[in-house]
């Protein structure tokens, strides 16, 4: 049994402030690697550091949509089909530099933000280094 509502729960009783969904993500150079080769994103401040660091940047960075992209899986693992998944909407507030030996490691946390009628709002919380790194992250789900 799971410490979180289920989407049948929140639409019987929303759960407002209620975590629903907890995770951890960790990239390395190897999955932007691999992440550059399935979106055709091939931006070398994605895989150079001396390419990152000659535009002011302190090393390779993570793709903002591969962060975005591990932002929503916990709320598409939570609501059990990725139909339900109405809309997703975030700003890119900070860049998540990507080391060559230990990569970055982020977390998400969703909670519930709104329920009305039949649609639950989610709002993520996503940090790297106890930072925001995704603004304004919500998720509308069909409940």
């Amino acid at each position: 049994m799971s410490a979180y509502p289920t989407p049948a729960e929140l639409l019987e009783a929303p759960h407002i402030g209620t975590v629903i969904a907890e995770s951890n993500f960790t990239f390395t150079r190897d999955s932007l690697v691999r992440y550059a080769a399935a979106s055709g994103d091939f931006n070398p401040i994605h895989y150079r550091d001396d390419v990152a660091q000659s535009v002011g940047l302190p090393g390779v960075l993570a793709h903002g949509m591969l962060t975005m992209g591990a932002a929503v899986q916990p709320v598409v693992d939570w609501a059990g089909d990725p139909a339900r998944i109405i809309d997703y909407q975030v700003r890119f507030t900070r860049p998540v530099p990507v080391g060559a030996a230990d990569g970055a490691a982020i977390s998400v946390v969703a909670t519930v933000g709104a329920v009305e009628d039949d649609i639950a709002r989610i709002d993520l919380t996503v940090t790297f280094e106890e930072k925001t790194v995704l603004g304004k992250a919500q998720v509308r789900v069909s409940l």
